[in-house]
């Protein structure tokens, strides 16, 4: 039986794969235990100069936090329990000391749409479409996407309207808003292949040096700080009405 992810190092590429199709790829107990995984073998293996996450199949990317497991979590205090635990792994996540690429084969919502903007960079497939829908759920960003969002660089209102607007992004308007690094036709691995071939060429030494002049600034403004504000907020909401009844609505719709 799967567990869910696998990872696999090849020639320095260390590549993450959620690895449960059926689900469109939703993050779920074991999927967090796999980030946990990936992010001690990168500390423990020195041979690691990229990390890439991915998704199994054509179809999806990530389609974040598995609601057929969590809906369990009625209570603010229970939210902010798995919301906290995620928003951990992804900071570990973002200040690797490594190039990290969310190589979006499918369609990447709400959580997934937060891992993939605490990557350092996003190589989309033409097909996919992306967008932060945690608000149809009433409910905000809460692993940290928001404020990762607000670091990278996009013109201020673009970042706000991806998030207010609550809705998916075509690859191509992605790109043009700053979201999307590369768009892609044709197999995610020849464009990865294609987009890290220069940085091969650079001593793995200095990719690590920019990494630590980024997490330098981060750290003097507080960015983990405003991580747990973001899971604060999203953990009152959490436990309202709203979102406990578009819950209901989104599973009850999804047995039929």
């Amino acid at each position: 039986m799967t567990k869910g992810y696998f990872f696999e190092e090849v020639d320095g590429v260390l590549t993450f794969t959620i690895d449960r199709p059926e689900r469109r790829n939703a993050i779920n107990g074991d999927v967090m235990e796999g980030f946990r995984e990936v992010i001690d073998y990168v500390h423990a293996h020195d041979t690691v100069r990229f990390l890439v996450i991915t998704g199994a199949g054509d179809r999806a990317f990530c389609s974040g936090g598995d609601l057929s497991e969590f809906h369990a979590l009625t209570t603010a205090e229970q939210a902010s329990s798995m919301l906290s635990k995620m928003a951990e792994l992804l900071y570990e996540w973002a200040t690797l000391p490594v190039p990290t690429i969310a190589l979006i084969n499918g369609t990447a919502v709400g959580g997934g749409c937060e891992i993939a903007t605490a990557c350092d960079f996003r190589l989309v497939s033409s097909n996919a479409k992306c967008g932060f829908i945690q608000g149809t759920l009433a409910i905000t960003t809460g692993w940290g996407g928001g404020t990762y969002l607000f670091e990278r660089g996009l013109r201020h209102d673009r970042a706000l309207k991806m998030l207010v607007d609550a809705t998916v992004y075509p690859a191509r308007e992605l790109y043009d808003i700053g979201w999307a690094m590369r768009v892609f036709d044709g197999r995610p691995e020849d464009a990865l292949s294609v987009f890290i071939e220069d940085m091969r060429k650079v001593e793995p030494g200095v990719h690590k040096a920019y990494k630590e002049m980024e997490i330098r600034k981060w750290k003097n403004a507080k960015l983990y700080e405003r991580i747990k504000e973001e899971v604060a907020t999203c953990s009152v909401l959490w436990e309202q009405e709203p979102h406990l009844a578009a819950v209901d609505r989104f599973l009850s719709k999804n047995k039929k």
